[in-house]
C-alpha cells in the first residue's frame, strides 16, 4: 500500500529545514516528510567543502526568523552555518522525517484524488508516496555537477583543475601556484583563504565584479545582545541589515553613477598605492545588475595588498601544459587551476510535473508570488532573494504556504491552483544578469508583468503581501475534489 502524508518536503537543506519548521509549529498533528536526495542534511552548506567556504549575506538574515543567531560573527563560515542548520532540525526532531537517498524524480497530480503521487529512487529501487501538498525545497542549481565552460586546450594542463563543487579532501595546495577562474563569491571567497599557504594565486576574471568589505563581526548586534537579549537583539539586528542592504540596491538602482563612484573609492583606500582599480575593480555593468560580493574584513585587499594574491583581468585563450595563456599573450603558470566558474542551474530541482496526465513544462508556466505555478494546484517551490540573503524570501514562502493550508483546513478546500489573467504577458522569472541565471532562464517558469506574477526582490513589500496579504486574491481559485478529466478550464477544475 503507498503511503501518504499531508506534505511532502523535497530537499533538507536550508529551505526545507525551514519550512518542515514553520509546518509542524503551525500544524503539529499534520503529517509530512522530508526526501533529500543526498545522504546529508544542509544542501549547499554540506555539499561546498572548498577553502573558506562562508556565507555571503549576513547571518543575521541568513538565519531562520526563528531562531537567532547568537554567534559573534556575522559572517559565518560553512561549518557554522551547517551547524545551525543541524541544530535547527534536531532541537524540532525534524531530523527523524528525513529520508535520505531518497531521489524525487517526478509527481502527477490528480484532480479526482486531490493528492499527488510523487516517485523517487532509493537504494536503486523505485517507489512512490502520496500527498495532499508538494512542497519543493531542494534550491535550483544542479548538485551532481557544477558549470565548467569548454576551455581550449584543457586536457593539455599537466596539473590538477578542481571545481569548487566538487572540492577534493586531500587537494594539498600548500607551496603551489593557483589560478583561480571567477570574480563571484566562490572566487573572491577561495583566493584569500588558499593564499595564506599557496606560493601564489591569482584571480584570472573576463571582467571585475562590485566587491565590498564588510566587518566579520557586527558590533551593533554584539551591544544589542548585551541590552536586550538574543531574542530582540536578533529582531533588530536582522531589520537593520535588511534596511541597510535595501538602501543600497535602491541607490544603486536609481543613482548607479553615484554608487559605481561609491564603490571605486572603496576599494581605492584598501588597496596599494598606484593600484590599478580601474582595469581589476571596476565593473563595466551598474551595481546590483549581478550580485554583490561580500568579503569579511576586507580579506581579499589583505591579500592582494600582502603580495599574496593578485588579480588578472583578461580573456583565456588556451589552456598549455603549465598553466593558461590569455588573449593579452600572457601566461599564467599554474600548478593548480580552480574552475569557480559558477553554477548549473535546475528547474524545479529536475522533478518532472504531470497535472490530470498532462506534462508541465515549466517555461509554459507563470510563477505566481514567485512561489507556485499556473495550474499546477497544490504545489509551492522556494527561489529566494538575488539581492538579499536566501532565508528572507523562504522563511516567508514557508509561512505563506501555512497560510494557505489553513485558509484550505477552514473552508474545507481540497486544492488551491494560481490561475493566471491571460491580459498578463510573461518575461524570465529572474531579471539579473548574472552569467547563471542567463544561460538557464529559458528553462525555467516565467513572471509575468504585473502583481502577483511577479518575482518580488524587496523584502519589507514581501512581508505585507506574504505574511499579511489577503489569500484569496482572485488569483488562487480554490475547489473540492473531482471526477472531471484533464482540463484547462479554471470554472470546471473548481467545479
Amino acid at each position: 500500500m503507498t503511503e501518504h502524508v499531508d506534505v511532502l518536503i523535497v530537499g533538507a537543506g536550508l529551505s526545507g529545514i525551514g519550512a518542515a519548521h514553520h509546518l509542524q509549529e503551525a500544524f503539529p498533528n499534520r503529517s509530512y516528510a522530508i526526501l533529500e536526495a543526498r545522504e546529508a542534511m544542509g544542501g549547499t552548506w554540506d555539499l561546498f567543502r572548498y577553502p573558506g567556504v562562508r556565507s555571503d549575506s549576513d547571518m543575521h538574515t541568513l538565519g531562520y526568523r526563528f531562531r537567532p543567531w547568537v554567534a559573534a560573527e556575522a559572517i559565518a563560515d560553512g561549518p557554522a552555518i551547517l551547524d545551525y542548520i543541524r541544530d535547527t532540525a534536531a532541537e524540532a526532531g525534524i531530523d527523524r522525517r528525513i529520508r535520505y537517498g531518497h531521489k524525487v524524480t517526478g509527481a502527477s497530480w490528480s484532480s479526482e484524488e486531490a493528492r499527488w503521487t510523487v516517485g523517487y529512487t532509493h537504494d536503486g529501487a523505485t517507489s512512490t508516496i502520496t500527498c495532499n501538498f508538494l512542497y519543493l525545497c531542494g534550491g535550483y542549481y544542479r548538485y551532481d555537477e557544477g558549470y565548467i565552460p569548454d576551455f581550449a586546450g584543457i586536457e593539455d594542463f599537466t596539473g590538477q583543475v578542481v571545481h569548487p563543487q566538487h572540492w577534493p579532501a586531500e587537494l594539498d595546495y600548500a607551496g603551489k601556484r593557483v589560478v583561480v577562474i571567477g570574480s563571484g563569491a566562490t572566487a573572491v571567497t577561495l583566493v584569500p583563504a588558499m593564499a595564506e599557504t599557496a606560493a601564489q594565486v591569482t584571480m584570472l576574471q573576463r571582467s571585475p565584479t562590485y566587491i565590498l568589505s564588510v566587518p566579520t563581526v557586527d558590533g551593533i548586534a554584539t551591544k544589542l545582545r548585551e541590552k536586550l537579549g538574543n531574542r530582540r537583539a536578533y529582531t533588530v539586528t536582522r531589520w537593520k541589515n535588511v534596511l541597510v542592504s535595501t538602501l543600497i540596491y535602491q541607490l544603486s538602482q536609481r543613482r548607479p553613477q553615484m554608487m559605481r563612484k561609491f564603490f571605486r573609492n572603496l576599494a581605492i583606500k584598501q588597496l596599494p598605492e598606484g593600484y590599478d582599480v580601474d582595469t581589476h575593480f571596476k565593473p563595466t555593468y551598474n551595481p546590483w545588475d549581478q550580485r554583490l560580493c561580500l568579503v569579511p574584513d576586507g580579506d581579499l585587499f589583505r591579500a592582494i595588498s600582502a603580495g599574496k594574491a593578485a588579480v588578472a583581468t583578461d580573456r583565456i585563450e588556451r589552456f598549455t601544459a603549465d598553466g593558461i595563456r590569455l588573449e593579452s599573450g600572457a601566461e599564467l603558470p599554474a600548478d593548480i587551476v580552480v574552475t569557480a566558474t559558477g553554477l548549473d542551474l535546475l528547474a524545479l530541482g529536475g522533478v518532472a510535473l504531470t497535472v490530470d496526465g498532462r506534462e508541465i513544462a515549466p517555461p509554459d508556466t507563470m510563477a505566481y508570488k514567485g512561489m507556485m505555478l499556473s495550474g499546477v494546484p497544490n504545489f509551492a517551490f522556494t527561489i529566494g532573494y538575488t539581492n538579499a540573503s536566501w532565508t528572507l524570501k523562504a522563511d516567508l514562502v514557508a509561512e505563506f504556504v501555512c497560510r494557505l493550508l489553513r485558509h484550505m483546513d477552514a473552508r474545507g478546500y481540497d486544492k488551491a491552483t494560481p490561475w493566471p489573467d491571460p491580459s498578463v504577458t510573461s518575461g524570465p522569472l529572474m531579471d539579473f544578469q548574472a552569467g547563471y541565471v542567463l544561460r538557464a532562464m529559458d528553462r525555467f517558469p516565467k513572471a509575468g508583468s504585473r502583481a502577483p506574477w511577479r518575482l518580488g526582490m524587496n523584502y519589507a513589500q514581501d512581508v505585507i503581501t506574504l505574511r499579511h496579504g489577503r489569500i484569496e486574491d482572485g488569483t488562487i481559485r480554490f475547489g473540492h475534489r473531482t471526477a472531471v478529466a484533464a482540463t484547462t478550464d479554471p470554472e470546471q477544475v473548481t467545479a
